[in-house]
């Protein structure tokens, strides 16, 4: 949602501009617009929030257990990628036997883990607006 927000913005402020000649008057409507804009994604992440902690408390195991799967998988990658994988090799080097290790896209994995651990906008917002310590 981050980037279509940054990519809407400067349409918009072109479109003010040609609009609202005034530029105090554009201004503030430039920050109202801003300001809509990240309320309306800050929504739509606390309505995803919401539907995470009914989706966890679900009776059914298989609906309630998917998100710590996917969270224990990107660990264990995360592990394997930047620990078990080195030292694997470096033994194998030690040794003078080549481990041929498998290549994983950590781009992704880091995206995945980035979401699951809340790392977005959501928290950003949250402490903006003073509701956490």
């Amino acid at each position: 949602m981050l980037p279509l927000l940054t990519s809407l913005l400067p349409i918009i402020g072109n479109v003010l501009d040609r609009v609202i000649p005034d530029s105090a008057g554009n201004a503030r409507a430039r920050l109202e617009i801003e300001k809509a804009l990240v309320d309306a994604a800050a929504k739509g992440q606390i309505a995803q929030a919401e539907i995470n902690r009914i989706d966890a408390q679900s009776a059914n195991w298989f609906q309630s257990c998917w998100r710590p799967a996917v969270g224990w998988c990107c660990s264990l990658a995360f592990v394997a990628h930047y620990l078990l994988f080195p030292l694997a090799n470096w033994i194998g080097k030690l040794n003078g036997v080549d481990v041929p290790l498998p290549d994983l896209d950590m781009d992704s994995l880091l995206y995945v883990l980035g979401a699951l651990l809340g790392i977005g906008t959501l928290r950003t917002v949250e402490k903006a607006r003073g509701l956490t310590k």
